[in-house]
């Protein structure tokens, strides 16, 4: 199983073919194979605007991403390179150089507006270059970023109005950064030194005014400011005055950059290595390389048939995915350490069901480490039935195990009894005497051998079944033995076996009540690990409502602060819908998971039941010591 990429140069992600995207599947097969968590890096802007080099750099090459004047205008799309994380060994550094937006060869603007959104739905980072200046027409330029509500949505379901759609951005945006290519302005404000920070959120101020071309204007400044609660800003001196250079500039040397060119692409790339984020979706879900190729798929397939993309959708359909695995990868390991760490036949049942508990509660953890969104418990339902199934298939095996070696040491201990019976060794006066003496040294030494099994008493209850007729007829045959003393011999023999078969059952009581203990330690064991998981999902969910209620308010605070008084009213009524939503988290914690939990009891309970169906109402009143 791979983890880590081995790409020696990038490779086209999503391909733009008559207007019509495709996912390329060689790319997909390289994302199918990253099993680590991604740190996505996104690059749009205009065409021709340095894009491929800060691309490169990031990858830490000199070539890679087409750069200049040798990119080929039929070639369209989202090129993707996967590297080794230089400061996270644990993650994928996933690179996206998507084609320059207003190409003018490309003639179709709705495929930058899909190239745009794609980046921003696919990225954790979403880098956007331009040159020169922040200013009126670099932000008219950016007029992609108005249009995300038309062109994203985060709930799939109708009753969700636009705004509301909007207010979730917050939640699964990237972070921003811009880029500012041939920086050649001062970075001062008012007479007084500011940082590119603050140079883009002065950028970012609406402008005042009740005019059409004002709120025209205002409109992708509030966007940024709305969708992208973290915003960074880089500026960047042109790489070298030398315009011969400029063309050909993924083989020129480093040193014949400019010095303070070098310094800004150095700190540019050692912010986004330090600072970027793994790639999550809703809920605090990490996304790895091979979920990021299901989201790809997703959402261009969304896009080719019309509709607009849906997070939620595409959570939905990963979660299938990735649910299915899940089982899968946990019932494996189940099976594997079932394998490795039992030895057929177990000395006692007792013995097989304390590993099948231990290898189970590993398998439930692996799965809810590995699942999400598994609201109605389908998935888990589906292991604890694929993990029973399994542990009655080794609990047969062991039987089977231990019925064929206890008969085969008795077959052993015995050949000497069947040969002298065949004889007739016993068929003499005082052999009945002889014959028990025999047979009470086969019983004590079948004892005295280990590890015989669960079917040890059963297999050796059937082996004196086998010769009460013999002995009968030795008895009856024995001229030493008076009429009375037969008659009390054979009716000790007969007092000896009930005592034997009572024993026997006691047994299997105890075997009934040990399978009783362990169905009911495997729903204890799925709920346990169940409310640790939503309780943790739960307090993912209130960090991300509070996360978007702490930006909304800091937005509202920032309008009020520069005079928009009735925009910052305007927000109020999303605000406490927000507060709403938080406090509904916070109060529902209890009921919302005891719902959870009835579900897993009532569906584990049709499916954990022994024969006889003995389990049922202990499992049933168990559930209710976890609520």
């Amino acid at each position: 199983m791979a983890s880590r990429p081995n790409m020696m140069a990038p490779i086209c992600l999503v391909e733009n073919i008559n207007e019509r995207l495709s996912v390329n599947q060689k790319a997909l097969e390289i994302l199918d194979q990253i099993f680590q968590p991604v740190v996505v890096v996104a690059i749009v802007g205009l065409y021709r605007t340095g894009k491929s080099y800060l691309m490169n750099r990031l990858a830490g090459q000199n070539h890679g991403f087409p750069l200049g004047s040798t990119v080929q205008s039929e070639t369209k799309g989202i090129w993707m390179w996967c590297v080794p994380h230089p400061s996270k060994p644990d993650c994928t550094l996933v690179l996206l150089d998507t084609e320059g937006l207003g190409d003018v060869e490309k003639g179709d603007s709705k495929s930058d507006l899909w190239i745009f959104a794609l980046a921003v739905l696919l990225s954790s980072m979403f880098v956007y270059n331009s040159l020169n200046t922040i200013n009126h027409q670099a932000l008219e330029q950016l007029h992609y970023v108005t249009e995300l509500t038309e062109l994203i949505r985060a709930k799939s379901s109708p009753k969700h109005l636009e705004v509301e759609d909007a207010t979730e951005f917050v939640s699964f945006f990237p972070d921003f950064i811009w880029a500012v290519r041939d920086f050649t302005l001062e970075l001062k404000l008012n007479g007084h030194p500011i940082t590119a920070d603050e140079y883009l959120e002065n950028a970012l101020k609406l402008i005042p005014g009740s005019n059409p071309k004002a709120k025209i204007s205002n409109i992708p400044r509030e966007c940024i400011r709305h969708y992208f609660p973290k915003r960074k800003c880089f500026v960047f001196d042109r790489p070298t005055q030398d315009t011969s250079l400029l063309a050909n500039i993924e083989n020129i040397l480093e040193s014949q950059l400019d010095p303070k060119f070098r310094q800004q692409s150095d700190n540019f790339c050692y912010y986004i290595f330090t600072h970027a984020k793994t790639k999550t979706l809703r809920e605090g879900v990490t996304v790895t390389g091979n979920r990021l190729g299901t989201l790809v798929v997703t959402y261009v397939d969304a896009i080719n048939s019309g509709a607009v993309p849906c997070l939620e959708n595409a959570v939905t359909t990963l979660a299938q995915l990735e649910n299915s695995a899940a089982v899968q990868k946990a019932a494996d390991h189940y099976s594997e350490q079932m394998a490795q760490r039992v030895s057929f036949p177990t000395d006692t049942l007792q013995e097989l069901l304390d590993l099948h508990t231990a290898c189970e509660r590993e398998a439930i953890a692996i799965f809810l480490e590995h699942s999400f969104k598994d609201d109605q418990r389908e998935f888990q339902r589906k292991l604890t039935e694929i993990i029973n199934n399994k542990k009655e298939s080794l609990l047969l095996k062991n039987e089977e195990a231990s019925e064929k070696y206890c008969q085969h040491v008795l077959d052993h201990l015995s050949m000497a009894l069947v040969e002298s019976i065949s004889e007739g060794t016993f068929s003499v006066s005082g052999g009945h005497k002889n014959y028990s003496r025999a047979k009470e040294k086969i019983e004590q030494r079948y004892w005295e051998v280990p590890r015989k099994g669960v079917k040890a008493m059963e297999v050796f209850q059937e082996f004196l079944m086998s010769q009460m007729t013999i002995e009968k007829s030795i008895l009856q045959a024995d001229k030493a033995l008076t009429q009375g003393e037969k008659a009390i011999a054979e009716e000790r023999a007969k007092k000896e076996q009930v005592e034997k078969e009572q024993e026997w059952l006691r047994q299997k009581h105890k075997e009934q009540q040990q399978h009783i203990e362990a169905q009911n330690r495997s729903l204890e064991e799925n709920i346990v690990q169940l409310r640790k998981k939503l309780e943790k999902d739960r307090d993912e969910t209130l960090r991300e409502q509070t996360r978007i209620l702490e930006h909304k308010l800091k937005v509202q605070e920032e309008l009020l602060n520069e005079g928009f008084r009735k925009k910052s009213d305007e927000m109020e009524a999303e605000i406490n819908r927000l507060r709403n939503l938080i406090e509904s988290t916070k109060k529902d914690k209890t009921p919302w998971i005891a719902r959870a939990v009835d579900t897993l009891a009532d569906e584990i309970s049709t499916i954990l039941t022994f024969p006889g169906k003995l389990v049922g109402k202990g499992l049933k009143a168990l559930s209710s010591l976890f609520k």
